[in-house]
């Protein structure tokens, strides 16, 4: 399933040449899969008390347009299975007209933060948390 946050670009965030910074478009993205994390059931502090925490092990970018300040975009947000104990995250930054600004792809897992290692089945324990376990259904690769 994909899940969709929007954001106004704001002032603060625009490089030099007046176009949203390069790193901004990373915590857009982070702040989507909060929000989809959230909109589970599944907050910070939920996972906290199980002893788990999401952990990003690698991100790409492609920009593809620039943003500008006050532009409003939609960051999507879906999980895709992947294999042991790691998943591929697909998002992508659209302005309204829908024009991608940006398209990110990561890979993920969840970490057991007493033992410091990665879970084996990841999205399937952030599932057994969720109050909303059907907004974490997974895109298949």
């Amino acid at each position: 399933m994909t899940y969709f946050t929007d954001v106004t670009v704001r002032g603060y965030e625009l490089d030099t040449q007046g176009h949203l910074n390069q790193a901004v478009y990373l915590q857009y993205a982070e702040h989507a899969r909060w929000e989809l994390l959230r909109a589970a059931g599944v907050p910070q502090e939920k996972m906290l008390a199980a002893g788990i925490g999401p952990v990003q092990l690698e991100v790409t970018v492609k920009y593809r347009r620039e943003l500008r300040g006050g532009e409003r975009v939609r960051v999507s947000c879906a999980f895709v299975r992947g294999t042991g104990k790691v998943f591929e995250i697909r998002q992508r930054v659209t302005k309204e007209d829908g024009t991608v600004a940006a398209e990110i792809g990561a890979v993920g897992g969840v970490l057991d933060l007493s033992a410091r290692k990665l879970i084996a089945d990841p999205l399937g324990r952030l599932a057994s948390l969720a109050d909303k376990p059907e907004l974490l259904e997974v895109e298949e690769a």
